[in-house]
């Protein structure tokens, strides 16, 4: 038996018809409020661009509030409306019928009407024999003419569409594409990369110097080590000194920190090995990007769907070939275009699982051996990659289990697994002194941000007893100082020695932070607006198209530690860095065509492809794409606003996206029409 097309189609409407009216109200209701949280995310955009308030709000802002999510509202419907297209499909047989029955009684009725409607026409402006046989020659030149061009476009794009679909047919055509054209970045820009990878090499050498026999002990209170430099609080420092933190995933520290030190023992410097991680990087997007594009192109399992088109093919490759943030993430040394990679080729196992899967009482279709190996690497080089991947698996495997149970055995090999190794792995590095675990500061950037805002606009509103339950964890009048409303880095004290001690992470203990929630509480009590827009301000950039990103991904192609603080990689190419990234940040500023470039747009895209699915019932899908949501969340709680780095997982699956909407809802409609002509 094959397994059912990956479509969900709305099943007929229960007994209880109050109760599908409240559900469908519920799905609209969702709809609706992410188009108001998109809407208030773009009416504040110029209040936080000036460093206003809330406060400040006018008729301006009520006006791009209500316009932005009446856009929004209506994409989402016109999307609902495509994918049910019930009410077209009767009009279109209601409209056959009609044809089919002026065809039986038409013919001489037709032309007495015209006879009629002619003879009606004065004299004197009917045309004469002469003009009206030179007014018909035109038209049918004209009409020869537009056919012949219709006819030679559509020859043209019908024979591009079969070469492009030649071309992209298999996973190694595929990946032979995205390799040529991504080389020209390895090659001229041989890598890109900023603080973070300067810190984890840092790390692994200290780490390399303790294991190898040279005594250090930890430093004294006024001088600074790795850990000192994001910071972490002295109390997680184990007794033994240890080197090694959890502050960017240990197990990539590991392996950029030997490279480098290989590069160091071979070349007297860290370049040679950053180059290498670099190109080697490029490898691997090229190879999860094709193994993705394979996968939700050609659908190479057995399934009654078709695959892509040549137009869909050609704007998906295109993205990745042209768009900044995917040419510039190939070859940034940071864990989040890492963590991307792997997710897109992540994101295509659960859409292989999603269309081979069938409510069938026998046993599901199972995964291949090649696909299900990809699927515990993917898993492993995600929570190698970045830490919150272990959250997203974690949901994953409960929805998975929910949906489809039959195929436990999977998602605990594939997921629960390497999940349990990895994280698991880790945790008992971190409780055993081994490496120094991640502070648990770096969670709080919320808070962090609006207990800033209010010390720095308005002080006095704080009241005494929150003052002394956060006195021992930060230095309020520093923090003020310090607070940055789109980085929350700041306040955290992370940086090197000319960094502002807001947060006291020598002297901090766990029992000093037993009351930091209750007095964050009580300032947010006392001052909500300053609170509201303290969260605001950190994070509408993600969901406003018209902001542009704090860092955008061609900031690591010419930054300081690229151009300036790198031993020879700074002297190749240098000019042509420069313009290289002068471009991206030109095209990113040209107003609408510049949103194609920019994470932000695919987020608002991507959420409002979601509340259309809400909408159309397409649930065992949605399991599929939590992970999205899940990001989005994360981008909320990040340190920084509009930081593109993090919503590249989002940007390169949203044409996956977008086709796999278009694809169910053509099915849709198909079973549809297929009702109304039974």
């Amino acid at each position: 038996m094959q397994p059912e097309a990956a479509v969900s189609i709305p099943r007929p409407l229960p007994k209880h018809p109050h109760l599908a009216r409240v559900a469908a109200a519920s799905r609209w209701t969702l709809a609706i409020l992410a188009c108001l949280w998109m809407g208030l995310c773009t009416a504040v955009g110029p209040l936080y661009w000036q460093e206003g308030s809330l406060a400040d709000w006018s008729w301006l802002n009520t006006a791009y509030f209500l316009l932005s999510t009446a856009i929004y509202f209506g994409l989402i419907v016109a999307l609902v409306r495509y994918a049910g297209h019930t009410k077209s499909a009767s009009r279109r047989k209601q409209t056959a019928d009609s044809k089919r029955t002026s065809g039986k009684t038409g013919g001489a009725d037709d032309t007495s009407t015209a006879a009629q409607l002619h003879a009606q026409v004065p004299v004197s402006v009917q045309p004469t024999k002469q003009q009206a046989t030179h007014t018909s020659r035109v038209r049918e030149r004209l009409l020869f003419v537009w056919t012949v061009i219709r006819r030679g476009l559509r020859i043209a794009f019908t024979t591009a569409g079969r070469w492009i679909t030649r071309a992209t047919n298999r996973t190694w055509k595929i990946a032979l594409i995205l390799f040529i054209g991504w080389l020209w970045a390895p090659t001229t820009l041989l890598a890109a990369f900023g603080a973070d990878i300067r810190s984890q090499i840092r790390e692994f050498s200290w780490a390399w110097n303790q294991w190898t026999g040279l005594e250090q002990p930890y430093i004294g209170f006024f001088s600074f080590v790795p850990m000192d430099i994001y910071p972490t609080a002295h109390y997680l420092w184990p007794d033994n000194p240890t080197y090694l933190t959890d502050q960017h995933n240990v197990v990539l520290t590991v392996y950029y920190g030997a490279t480098a030190a290989f590069s160091r023992y071979l070349t007297g410097s860290n370049d040679a090995g950053i180059v290498v991680l670099a190109a080697t990087q490029m490898l691997f997007a090229v190879f999860c990007c094709a193994a993705a594009a394979n996968r939700f192109l050609n659908l190479p399992w057995n399934t009654s769907q078709s695959p892509a088109g040549g137009l869909a093919r050609f704007l998906i490759l295109l993205f990745f070939l042209i768009c900044p943030l995917a040419v510039f993430s190939t070859i940034s040394i940071t864990k989040s275009p890492l963590f991307a990679f792997a997710f897109v080729w992540w994101f295509s196992i659960w859409y292989e699982l999603r269309c081979t899967w069938s409510k069938a009482t026998h046993a599901p279709k199972r995964l291949p051996r090649h696909s299900m190996i990809a699927f515990i690497l993917s898993t492993c080089v995600m929570l190698i990659a970045a830490k919150y991947a272990w959250y997203i698996i974690a949901l994953q495997i409960v929805l998975a289990l929910i949906a489809d149970r039959r195929r436990w055995g999977t998602y605990v090999v594939a997921l629960l697994i390497p999940t349990v190794l990895i994280h698991g792995g880790i945790v008992y590095a971190i409780n055993s002194g081994a490496i120094i675990g991640g502070d648990p500061i770096e969670s709080r950037g919320v808070q962090l941000q609006m207990i800033a805002r209010v010390a720095a606009r308005n002080p006095d509103g704080i009241s005494q007893e929150a003052r002394d339950a956060l006195e021992p964890v930060f230095n309020l009048d520093q923090m003020a100082d310090a607070y940055f409303q789109q980085d929350a880095d700041p306040v955290k004290s992370s940086g090197i020695q000319s960094k502002k001690v807001s947060y006291k992470w020598r002297s901090v203990t766990p029992e000093d932070m037993e009351n930091f929630n209750k007095a964050w509480i009580e300032i947010v009590k006392d001052n909500p607006v300053i609170a509201i827009d303290a969260l605001l301000a950190k994070c509408f950039g993600y969901f406003n198209v018209t902001d542009h990103p704090y860092v955008a991904m061609d900031y690591y192609v010419n930054s300081d530690y690229v151009q300036k603080n790198s031993t020879w990689i700074k002297s190749y190419n240098h000019e042509w860095r420069e313009k290289v990234a002068q471009f991206a940040d030109d095209w990113g500023h040209i107003p609408v065509l510049g949103w194609f470039t920019h994470g932000n747009f695919y987020v608002v895209l991507t959420l409002i492809i979601g509340a259309a699915e809400v909408i159309r019932r397409r649930w065992l899908t949605l399991v599929t794409h939590m992970p999205l949501l899940l990001l989005m969340g994360v981008m909320i709680t990040a340190p920084a606003n509009n930081f593109e780095r993090h919503m590249l997982p989002v940007a390169f699956v949203f044409g996956f996206v977008a086709l796999t909407f278009w694809r169910e809802s053509k099915a849709e409609r198909a079973q549809s029409a297929a009702r109304l002509e039974a």
